[in-house]
């Protein structure tokens, strides 16, 4: 592969030297403050990759605003400080630049490139590239983008607008088109060329930006417009690529795509449809011999299946998640898919077979992170581990643990996590309930009612009328009523 030789746009301003980070190092080197950075994560519980190249980036104010990893590190690090007295620009100064930029016109292809292989201007060098000249060191991890990377996807207005308002252009178009893959009539009107590395790139941005989305504001307003990237995204595998490398990640780009969406069909209780797309995402697995896809897919089947109440299923499809993980040498990705058989087993009533996965899942959890850990598994932390506990003695009846579970997955959840910490609380009030703690599940169900103009999600609406039956005797007891009044009010679900 020929070594890109453009860079990514320039910034719209000159860069000012951020004075007031390069004062906080002192007279530490920029790795040994790398290293304090990557310390005080640990501390809190965040994952950077921070080197010196990092440090001389915010340093040289190429990085304005840091993304929400590095604000918390930073901000336990320096506490009672802001991001301005660190030397940052306000977040809402720097948001919307990733859409603004990534839509300029296209740069001419660079000399060398084989055909399909052009850069677009913004985009980021490939990290696939083993001829590029970067750092090697620079390859920040996904979930993890630069503040001041094109792509970054916490930062777009655009997408969470097309989401939020459903006007007229969609999120599948949001994600895609300016990335280089038209969707619908656009697409229609010429073939497609066989794919290089800008459509690979794009594809896998695609899945990334479909998750936050999610993680914020949940499936069900995302799930139809989130359909057109997966039809463009086997267009792209039918029309080949440009080399067998290209070939590998567009196939596994869209096994996690038919995953994502699968996931949000499975979030907003469209079983069948979910089903499909996880089949379809096991099919590329096994074509490829792709073993990581393979057990996502089987990870997720396993979940869909405990929830549409196929409890065998659940555990047989967790268990061959498991075959299939375990020469990936993930610990985290062991212990979830250890829960996801434990839902099983209480879906079948079986206390021992569940309390013996939960068993592994926690002392494979302790084990910690790793680079084995896949990047869709970003979610995965002690609160989904708490959560998903929960869940399992909820199923067994245990009412009592099953709240205490709960608890403290929503405690402990990251607040960028919205739907989450809306799932939890959900998982809460249910739990609270069923216990006869009615006024204490009310206060709960109207923490999670006011989530509800962020999140859309045919779940947590779910648990939360099941939670109303449950509290309706009680009307009351403090708080119940208001709880029923404002829950009552709620819009119905087409």
């Amino acid at each position: 592969m020929a070594s890109s030789t453009v860079t990514s746009s320039q910034p719209e301003r000159p860069a000012r030297p951020n004075l007031a980070f390069r004062q906080l190092r002192g007279r530490r080197s920029p790795a040994e403050f790398a290293a304090l950075v990557r310390r005080a994560a640990r501390e809190i519980g965040e994952r950077v990759s921070c080197d010196a190249r990092y440090i001389g980036r915010v340093e040289a104010g190429e990085i304005r605003c840091p993304n929400y990893a590095y604000e918390r590190v930073f901000l336990h690090m320096f506490p009672g400080r802001t991001l301005t007295d660190l030397g940052f620009a306000p977040r809402s100064s720097v948001r919307g630049r990733a859409a603004r930029t990534a839509v300029e016109a296209p740069q001419p292809p660079t000399a060398g490139a084989a055909p399909g292989e052009s850069r677009a201007a913004g985009e980021p060098y490939d990290p696939y590239d083993t001829q590029d000249t970067h750092d090697p060191h620079d390859r920040h991890e996904p979930h993890e983008p630069y503040a001041e990377d094109p792509l970054n996807h916490e930062e777009s207005d655009v997408l969470r607008r097309a989401f939020m308002t459903g006007g007229g252009a969609t999120v599948a178009a949001a994600t895609l088109a300016p990335l280089g893959l038209a969707t619908g009539a656009a697409a229609a009107e010429r073939p497609l060329r066989r794919a290089g590395t800008p459509e690979a790139t794009a594809l896998e941005e695609a899945v990334r930006r479909i998750r936050l989305l999610d993680d914020r504001h949940g499936a069900d307003g995302l799930y139809r417009r989130a359909a057109a990237p997966l039809r463009a995204a086997y267009a792209l595998l039918d029309a080949g690529a440009t080399r067998q490398t290209t070939a590998d990640r567009l196939h596994a780009g869209a096994g996690e795509l038919a995953i994502s969406v699968g996931w949000l069909a499975h979030d907003s209780g469209r079983f069948d449809d979910a089903r499909s797309h996880y089949a379809e995402a096991l099919a590329t697995a096994r074509m490829t011999g792709d073993q990581a896809l393979e057990a996502h897919a089987f990870c997720n089947t396993a979940f869909l299946a405990r929830d549409a109440g196929r409890p065998r299923e659940a555990v047989r499809a967790a268990q061959a998640a498991q075959r299939a993980a375990r020469p990936l040498g993930s610990d985290r990705l062991m212990s979830l898919l250890a829960l996801r058989e434990a839902g099983g087993w209480a879906g079948l009533a079986d206390r021992t077979g569940c309390a013996q996965a939960l068993a592994r899942a926690h002392a494979l959890f302790e084990r910690g992170r790793s680079d084995a850990d896949p990047e869709w598994m970003s979610f995965y932390g002690e609160a989904e581990l708490e959560g998903l506990e929960a869940q399992c003695w909820s199923t067994l009846g245990d009412w009592g643990r099953a709240s205490r579970h709960a608890w403290r997955a929503a405690r402990l959840q990251d607040p960028h996590f919205t739907r989450n910490i809306a799932l939890y609380t959900a998982e809460l009030a249910d739990d609270l309930a069923r216990e006869g703690r009615p006024d204490e599940a009310a206060e709960a169900g109207l923490r999670v009612l006011s989530l509800l103009d962020q999140v859309q999600s045919s779940r947590i609406q779910t648990m939360l009328a099941g939670t109303a039956r449950v509290l309706l005797p009680h009307r009351r007891a403090s708080g119940v009523s208001e709880f029923l009044d404002r829950h009552a009010s709620l819009p119905r679900r087409v």
